[in-house]
């Protein structure tokens, strides 16, 4: 039982969620590591993209652990330390892009996790939902915050008031996921993906996400400033100028993310 990061030498970081005789629940010491590990990709200048699946071939991860959390009353006190064990989808700024390559059963936190990544793939098999009405609660965790922004208002409503499942089939209708494949390929496409995101220059990548990220909060005006502050900032990377001679002598660049 653990939560598993490893970092090969293209710069790419594994996350996996290692509790498969509880199909990836997480509790509470599992949502300790989880916020390690993405600190650790968020600070480690060395890893450019971070790709994140379960363990076992039931599960990508099926949220909360119900026996941990339901039904109990942590202190209040609790709810003033908004940065305490910070995740990818509860507050934590990672501007490295995130693949998930959902192997099974992805509900509950799960779902909220994969509605925090980037890039998605699944299998076929694959199983999603926001559960949580279902036992009493509600999809925390950013579930209620990002559904709406991702899936059309009553495609939205329908997943969180009424909470059922649904298959890999309507997450691909719905744009959910960019791609569903066997399960024999799913990490040899993950690992596509993430290759392709290393290759290209990481402070313009880092910069794209979090543009688009802050503009759903923006208006436009302020979008388009910022965007052009970055720009700016941009010009003045190693990176911008090996991109440009990379073009002129017809070759790969060779970015060092400076």
């Amino acid at each position: 039982m653990s939560i598993d990061l490893s970092v090969d030498e293209e710069g790419i970081a594994l996350i996996v969620i290692n509790r498969p005789e509880r199909r990836n629940a997480l509790d509470q010491a599992h949502y300790d590591m989880l916020s390690d590990a993405w600190r650790q990709v968020r600070d480690d200048k060395d890893i450019r993209v971070a790709i994140v699946t379960g363990a076992g071939d039931q599960a990508f991860c099926a949220g909360a652990d119900i026996k941990e959390f339901l039904g109990k009353r942590p202190p209040l006190d609790q709810l003033m330390l908004t940065q305490q064990g910070a995740l990818l989808n509860r507050g934590l700024e990672v501007w490295k892009p995130i693949i998930a390559a959902v192997n099974g059963h992805c509900l509950g936190g799960g779902m909220t996790l994969l509605l925090a990544t980037d890039i998605r793939i699944c299998i076929p098999e694959a199983r999603f939902g926001l559960t949580e009405v279902q036992r009493g609660a509600f999809p925390a965790n950013g579930g209620t915050q990002r559904i709406s922004q991702q899936v059309p208002y009553a495609i939205a409503m329908e997943m969180l008031l009424i909470g059922d499942a649904f298959d890999a089939q309507k997450a691909s209708k719905w744009g959910l996921v960019n791609q569903v494949v066997e399960r024999n390929q799913l990490m040899d496409m993950a690992y596509g993906f993430a290759r392709r995101l290393a290759a290209n220059a990481p402070l313009a990548v880092q910069a794209a996400k979090e543009l688009a990220v802050r503009s759903r909060d923006l208006d436009l005006a302020s979008g388009l400033r910022l965007e052009q502050l970055m720009l700016r900032v941009l010009q003045e990377s190693e990176d911008i100028q090996e991109g440009v001679a990379a073009f002129k002598e017809k070759r790969s660049p060779r970015y060092q993310g400076r």
